[in-house]
C-alpha cells in the first residue's frame, strides 16, 4: 500500500540502507544490535527492525513495547524467546532456530535469550519507531526506598543488590563485567579447573 507522507518524487526518497552503519548498541564484538527506522529508510511505512547478534546465554533484556507488537525471526544459531501473557499471568518459552519466529503481541513483558553461539535474530515491528521500557530502567529509576517499601524489602540489601547495575540501560546483559566476576569465580572454586562452569568458559576461552 502506498505510504500517504510520501509522494515518490523527491530526489530525497531513498530505497536502500545499511544496517551495519547504523548501530543501535554495542556490548562487544559478539554481542550487538543494528536499527533500522523510518529515519534511516525514508521510504519505509509503518515496519522497523532491529538486526541482532547474541553469543550463547546473552540476553536481550526484559522490556516491553508500549505502542508495536514484535515478530522475531531467527537467521542463525538458536533463541528462547519469552513472554508473559497479561490476560493469565503465564510465562511462554520458545524455542526459535534458523527459519522460525516467535510472536510477541504489543505490551507484553518479553526478553530474548541466545541458547547457542553466533545467533543472528530479526526482531520486526509494526510501528516506525518502537518505544522500550527495559527492566534495568524500572530497578535503577524506581526509588530504592519505594521497591523496598512496596514489596517488604531491606532498603541496603537491595541498593546493594541493584548496585552492579550502575544506573545503566543494560540492553544485552549480563554486561562484560559481571561475565568476568563470573569466570573468577568458578574458576577460583574449580580450583584452576578448566571445566566449564555454571553457563560460562574459564578466562582464555573467548566464547562471550
Amino acid at each position: 500500500m502506498t505510504v500517504s507522507y510520501m509522494d515518490y518524487t523527491s530526489e530525497n526518497d531513498t530505497y536502500f540502507a545499511d544496517l551495519n552503519k547504523n548501530r543501535l548498541f554495542t556490548r562487544n564484538r559478539q554481542n550487538y544490535i543494528n536499527r533500522l527506522g523510518r529515519d534511516v529508510l525514508n521510504t519505509l511505512g509503518n515496519v522497523s527492525l532491529l538486526d541482532i547478534y547474541l553469543s550463547d546465554r546473552r540476553v536481550v533484556e526484559p522490556h516491553y513495547h508500549q505502542n508495536a507488537a514484535e515478530l522475531v525471526y531467527c537467521i542463525s544459531g538458536a533463541a528462547r524467546v519469552s513472554f508473559i501473557n497479561p490476560f493469565n499471568n503465564e510465562v511462554s518459552n520458545i524455542t526459535i532456530r534458523p527459519g522460525q519466529v516467535a510472536n510477541i503481541p504489543q505490551g507484553w513483558w518479553h526478553w530474548e535469550e541466545a541458547t547457542t553461539d553466533q545467533t543472528h535474530l530479526l526482531a520486526i515491528f509494526d510501528a516506525p519507531y518502537p518505544e522500550y521500557i527495559f527492566g534495568s530502567d524500572i530497578l535503577t529509576k524506581t526509588p530504592v526506598e519505594v521497591l523496598a517499601h512496596t514489596y517488604c524489602l531491606n532498603a541496603d540489601q537491595l541498593r546493594k543488590t541493584l548496585s552492579p547495575l550502575n544506573n545503566e540501560t543494560i540492553i544485552i546483559g549480563p554486561t562484560d563485567e559481571c561475565v568476568q566476576n563470573q569466570v573468577k569465580q568458578t574458576y577460583s572454586r574449580s580450583d584452576n579447573s578448566s571445566t566449564y562452569y555454571g553457563g560460562y568458559y574459564p578466562q582464555g576461552q573467548n566464547h562471550f
